[in-house]
């Protein structure tokens, strides 16, 4: 046993689903290595007595948060804050989000995760690159300029190796199901989103390997009697995965209650799409060659749409149990277990779990986080 091992005991413990009482996790060298109902013989245990242990969440879709946004300063120091400033929200693992832009941001921000990666950041495992190639009539605060066909430089960008977790998300009726397929051969994990297309061509894109939906019901083609759009392929396709953005502002109370009914916690995962007020007591901020205002939970651009979100996890996972009264086992698998399988990580995070990363969060009974660990570091 390494010298930082240490013991927690907690009062209520979320395992294989179920919430178990007193149970003593030993966490060591970044991972968990033992969970039993009996003492252990050490001195070095923390006492956890109210609340519940659970497995730290994972948001695949993070724009920014402390202050900064990935777009703006795609470097280490905007990675450091964004981490800093969720995690205090019970969040361990993320995909920072860059969206729409010219390839030299997309790049540099390429680097600054591949840099994360190799020198071990907490919480940075991957990229989201939430567009270039959506629909203009979709494309919702993604500037039109920036909006273009997949090419060559996008291509090579999206095949590297040293970015950890490659998500992408993209409108089928700007990227054709051979270039999916592609994509998906190459280990991208292809979303779809921001798109007006028919439920032929989502479909289609589903059937070549795209593995989910980006912010369900938000920039996507609606559900109508006789075309079921983007939004019935996604509710109606088992295989597909949904992101959704539970702020009370993006998507109604009934409409997510819908979403979790024919999903199920399995297919639907909780993401926050989180802007730089997270953490913050910001008012608004600029964004491209306009700014965006926040109005308590929400935020808009000058053109009035919605423009990301100042949602935190663990608030997504409040709404999740008591507005959807899904209850907080479900609620908190939507933000672990769900989004751990649909980017491939299942095997290492999303449950506690002997030989999994030690990657938890300890929530009070109201909701709060009140201490965070990564890879088995309290962050402060």
């Amino acid at each position: 046993m390494s010298t930082d091992a240490c013991w927690l005991h907690a009062s209520a413990v979320l395992l294989d689903g179920q919430l178990q009482q007193n149970q003593y996790v030993l966490l060591n060298n970044g991972l968990i290595e033992k969970i039993s109902a009996d003492k252990p013989d050490s001195s070095t245990i923390q006492q956890l007595t109210h609340g519940v242990l659970l497995p730290g969440f994972i948001d695949t879709q993070v724009n920014g948060g402390g202050g900064v946004l990935f777009n703006q300063q795609p470097n280490s120091m905007t990675l450091h804050r964004m981490m800093q400033a969720h995690s205090r929200f019970g969040t361990t693992a993320m995909l920072p989000t860059v969206i729409s832009d010219n390839i030299k941001v997309m790049q540099a921000a390429a680097d600054a995760v591949s840099a994360a990666i190799k020198r071990g950041q907490a919480g940075i495992i991957g990229i989201h690159f939430e567009g270039p190639h959506l629909s203009t009539t979709k494309r919702g605060c993604h500037p039109p300029a920036a909006l273009r066909r997949l090419s060559a430089d996008e291509l090579a960008l999206y095949q590297r190796d040293d970015l950890g977790v490659r998500l992408l998300t993209v409108a089928p009726e700007c990227v054709s199901p051979q270039q999916i397929s592609q994509l998906v051969s190459q280990g991208v994990i292809v979303s779809l989103g921001h798109s007006n297309a028919n439920a032929a061509t989502v479909q289609a894109a589903l059937d070549a390997g795209a593995r989910g939906f980006t912010h369900l019901y938000n920039g996507m083609s609606a559900l109508t009697s006789r075309e079921p759009g983007m939004v019935g392929c996604a509710l109606a396709d088992p295989r597909a995965y949904c992101g959704i953005i539970l702020d009370g502002e993006h998507v109604h109370a009934l409409a997510a209650r819908v979403a979790l009914n024919a999903k199920g916690c399995e297919r639907l995962m909780l993401v926050t799409d989180a802007m730089s007020p997270v953490g913050t007591d910001e008012t608004e901020f600029s964004f491209f060659d306009g700014k965006v205002i926040r109005n308590g939970m929400q935020l808009t651009n000058l053109q009035g749409s919605l423009a990301g979100s100042v949602l935190d996890m663990a608030s997504a996972v409040q709404y999740a149990a008591t507005v959807l009264q899904a209850g907080l086992v479900t609620a908190v698998q939507m933000a672990t277990a769900t989004p751990a399988a649909f980017i491939g990580q299942s095997a290492v995070r999303g449950s506690i779990a002997v030989g999994k990363r030690a990657d938890l969060v300890w929530l009070t009974d109201t909701g709060k986080v009140q201490h965070c660990w990564i890879a088995g570091q309290l962050q402060q």
